[in-house]
């Protein structure tokens, strides 16, 4: 359980950063949730998880990409939390598009958000996590970074290097008791995935089907509780990329 620990879940409005923020709030976690841009639902999901579970929320607006933006939203939740105990870089975007044709600006949006978005984050909460001697890092990769995919060359590499991010922080940090670990989504049944459910892909998944939201939050929750797990990839994906 996790009563008493402050969770940051960045792109955690909606979708899987949605469900993670009910699952770990359903445990007991105070919630930070920074979002992009859609204020209204941030605020009603905040007030969703304080009259279900009791617990505090507050959203925070910021462009994770932004090196500065990210320091000052860290140290805005310190203010109003205290501290931190538990990272979960979720924010991410798309830009597709097969290689022979994308703009260098599709590649390096996909890339500032997903990979250096995450890396900002962890950057501005080790000092926390180092005071508390202890945290939780978890990053959302996806089977991508795996397995590649065409006409995702852009949002393979930045799933690609967060695995790699995880794998270099959890050696550097582990002396401090300070965890960092990966969840690799597969095919999960959100708005951005709504055009897979009859595609070829989706056919593939050996279990038969797409997976949920809360499948993903409960690896989530499982590695924001476990003491003796660093550097690890665990795959939400149905059997797709074993």
């Amino acid at each position: 359980m996790l009563n008493g620990k402050v969770a940051l879940i960045t792109g955690g409005s909606r979708g899987i950063g949605a469900a993670i923020a009910r699952e770990l709030a359903s445990q007991g976690a105070d919630l930070a949730l920074v979002y992009a841009g859609n204020k209204d639902t941030a605020d009603a999901l905040c007030a969703e998880m304080t009259e279900t579970y009791g617990v505090k929320a507050a959203a925070y607006q910021c462009n994770v990409a932004d090196f500065n933006a990210t320091k000052e939203t860290v140290n805005q939740i310190k203010k109003e939390f205290g501290t931190v105990h538990i990272l979960v870089n979720n924010a991410g975007i798309t830009k597709d598009g097969l290689l022979a044709m994308m703009k260098d600006s599709q590649f390096d949006d996909v890339i500032s958000v997903n990979l250096k978005g995450a890396f900002n984050m962890i950057r501005h909460c080790t000092p926390l996590f180092i005071r508390n001697r202890g945290g939780r890092i978890i990053s959302i990769s996806s089977v991508t970074g795996i397995m590649g995919n065409a006409g995702q060359a852009n949002y393979a590499a930045s799933k690609a290097g967060l695995i790699g991010l995880t794998k270099s922080v959890a050696r550097e940090l582990a002396s401090r008791g300070i965890t960092c670990n990966a969840v690799a989504p597969g095919f999960i049944d959100t708005d951005m995935t709504k055009e897979l459910h009859d595609s070829p892909l989706a056919a593939s998944i050996p279990l038969g089907r797409m997976g949920k939201p809360e499948e993903v939050a409960q690896a989530v929750a499982f590695l924001a509780n476990a003491d003796y797990i660093t550097g690890e990839v665990i795959k939400v994906d149905g059997g797709i990329a074993m």
